[in-house]
């Protein structure tokens, strides 16, 4: 007896291992063809909404920064102090005065720096930490030369009255992102003025990038480069030109389709701001995702090119998955060889039949068979090589999985700082529009007989009130811009300065014609104006003026009615049928009211009218509203505020507040 294995036995081992191993690799094929297809359409689906994402969070961080400097801008040179000077700029005492003004614009803004050109004199003044204060000008603009082409640009510029430019100030050796602000009064322009922003802090802060594969820029309306990591790619000095094709990112891409598709997607962003349009194209000689949002306050694009290959865009909890399904198909091959061999392999082969069972459970510590020179050797030392493969390959995808892991958590810190970052700067918006409000004006005047109930529904609100005195007349009032929250905020800062400009123009004493003025203003300031048509400009105004020594009282408003009551009877006392700023013009007049004595008025935004509760859900109500003042119009106005604010609460119950809200009363003693 001998324990050799006949030769045509082992032959017919060896043809039976062969064709087993034609069709695995024959069955692994297909496998790994539809496995590759799958990984890459998981990278390209993680690459849009990495792409989508990344933009979205670049956007909020640049408009909550640079939105704020053009907000000031805008105020400086909406400024009646500012006109005051540029209109006779040889007046020494309005000089001082702007310049008294600036300087507290100029500590608000982020660089600590303002500028004003004048159209009449082209002085050009400039003041930062920098340099020394100094109210002469420093230089005189040469529209002739290239490096001032920025100021006739800006005031040639149709469709804005203000641009946002880079340009090296040659004179002043700075490179800035500058806020142009035309100054206007009526049709006369009479200058520019705004501030900058350094640019090398500008890309350090939005543009420049550790990440791989991510190329963030800004673009303007046009196309033009603002702001990229390659400072030779920014156009400088574009403010009312077409910047040349280099400067633009078309010019960065292939001509043809690929340009054609960049202009839809502009156009698109445009269309519907705040959304992100993406698509296909080659750039820097890669195939990059390009994913755009447009900022309208800015008009600017924010554009995020994302090299899929380079950028990590996977999510662990896929790549975990995928990782899964490969070990998965590998333990099921595993098991089909098995039975295989015991099918076409004798009893001889049983036990490693038994050990290939156990690895493919997990055991890389399994006892193999002695291997020999025949095939069961082969196969043997094949199947230690793979134990070693698959520890290694297992050893080396949990150090991935860590270090993926640890830049996922950086990359949710980041976006934590920059959602608190966005926080900060609403929080500080509501800090300065609290200023604005005229409280202690009203407190120093009328004392204990008035109260103010202001309760934005956001942060910052559309709604404000006003109180200017002169002498022994005031006039005080209330305004609900259409909106609330940011953009409602935006509106009252152009509301309060049509409103200034109007009293300025018409004097207090006759509310309509405040009214009246004020709507011409806004429309002017409006008309030229980019916006979306789902974007609401108008504004609801009730304004009353008070003649101490004449005991005359007067009220004029639009869609907002005067309440008073005497705790016997309510009246009501309503407004204009039109807002201001309403599709169609309104007409407003001045409506003569009884002062009776002991009286409380009231004027109201509809927030506190509008407001839902009850058990019903329904609109608090101007009925409801008349019984509450009729309840307590004789109470001290401090109780008066603590009771009605006491009983709208007890209204609204679980009811989100649905509107910004303002109630301001007095008594006229």
């Amino acid at each position: 007896m001998t324990n050799a294995v006949p030769s045509w036995m082992a032959g017919l081992r060896a043809k039976s291992m062969l064709a087993l191993t034609l069709a695995c690799a024959l069955a692994l094929l297909p496998a790994v063809l539809i496995g590759w297809q799958v990984l890459d359409g998981v990278r390209n689906y993680f690459g849009q909404n990495y792409a989508r994402n990344y933009t979205q969070l670049k956007r909020e961080s640049i408009l909550a920064l640079v939105a704020r400097e053009l907000a000031l801008s805008l105020r400086l040179a909406d400024s009646v102090v500012t006109r005051q000077w540029l209109l006779d700029e040889g007046n020494a005492a309005k000089k001082a005065l702007f310049f008294e003004e600036a300087e507290g614009y100029r500590q608000d803004f982020r660089d600590h720096a303002y500028f004003l050109a004048s159209t009449g004199t082209r002085h050009f003044y400039f003041n930062d930490n920098t340099k020394p204060f100094s109210a002469a000008a420093r230089y005189t603009l040469d529209w002739g030369q290239k490096k001032d082409a920025w100021f006739a640009g800006t005031l040639n510029q149709s469709g804005s009255h203000y641009n946002i430019n880079v340009d090296n100030n040659v004179d002043l050796q700075i490179t800035k992102v500058w806020f142009n602000v035309i100054i206007r009064s009526g049709e006369r322009k009479l200058g520019v003025t705004g501030t900058g922003l350094d640019l090398t802090g500008f890309l350090k802060d939005f543009i420049t990038t550790s990440d791989l594969g991510v190329t963030p820029m800004i673009l303007t309306a046009a196309g033009a480069i603002h702001a990229h990591p390659n400072r030779q790619l920014i156009a400088i000095n574009t403010a009312g030109l077409q910047p040349t094709l280099a400067h633009t990112l078309a010019g960065q891409l292939p001509a043809g389709a690929q340009r054609d598709a960049l202009a839809a997607a502009m156009a698109q962003a445009v269309a519907k701001p705040g959304e992100v349009s993406s698509f296909q194209a080659t750039l820097d000689g890669k195939e990059q995702l390009l994913a755009l949002s447009y900022i309208p306050e800015l008009q600017w694009h924010i554009v995020t090119a994302v090299d899929l290959k380079a950028a990590q865009v996977l999510n662990q909890g896929w790549l975990q998955a995928l990782v899964a399904a490969v070990v998965a198909l590998l333990c099921v091959l595993l098991l089909g060889f098995g039975y295989a061999v015991e099918k076409l392999v004798l009893q001889p082969l049983r036990k490693l039949q038994k050990s290939a069972s156990a690895l493919a459970q997990g055991d890389f510590s399994v006892s193999l068979p002695p291997d020999g020179r025949d095939e069961l050797g082969d196969l043997t030392r094949a199947f230690a090589t793979m134990v070693r493969q698959i520890r290694s390959n297992t050893e080396e995808l949990e150090h991935k999985v860590q270090e993926r892991t640890l830049a996922l958590e950086e990359a949710n810190r980041d976006m934590r700082r920059a959602h608190q970052q966005i926080n900060d700067s609403i929080d500080y918006a509501s800090l300065i529009q609290q200023a604005t409000l005229p409280s202690q004006q009203l407190t120093q005047l009328l004392g204990p007989h008035q109260f103010v109930l202001w309760r934005p529904r956001d942060v910052v609100g559309g709604d404000f009130y006003v109180f200017r005195a002169e002498g022994q007349r005031y006039l005080l009032g209330v305004v609900d811009c259409a909106g609330h929250g940011v953009p409602g905020a935006l509106m009252t800062m152009l509301a309060r300065s049509a409103l200034d400009h109007a009293m300025a123009q018409v004097g207090i004493a006759s509310p309509a014609a405040i009214l009246g003025h004020t709507d011409t203003t806004m429309r002017a300031m409006l008309q030229h104006s980019e916006l979306p048509r789902a974007v609401a400009t108008n504004m609801d105004v009730g304004l009353a003026y008070v003649d101490r020594e004449a005991r005359t009282l007067h009220y004029a408003g639009a869609k907002i009615s005067l309440y008073w009551s005497d705790g016997q009877t309510v009246q009501q006392v309503k407004g204009g049928r039109r807002a201001l700023g309403d599709r169609r013009q309104g007409s407003y007049t001045d409506t003569p009211v009884e002062m009776v004595p002991g009286a409380t008025y009231y004027l109201t935004t509809d927030g506190f009218l509008d407001q839902a509760g009850g058990e019903l859900g329904y609109g608090f109500g101007d009925t409801r509203f008349a019984q509450v003042l009729l309840a307590h119009a004789r109470l001290p106005m401090e109780q008066q505020a603590s009771a009605l604010n006491q009983v709208l609460e007890a209204y609204r119950g679980d009811y989100p507040q649905r509107d910004d809200i303002t109630l301001l009363s007095f008594r006229i003693t």
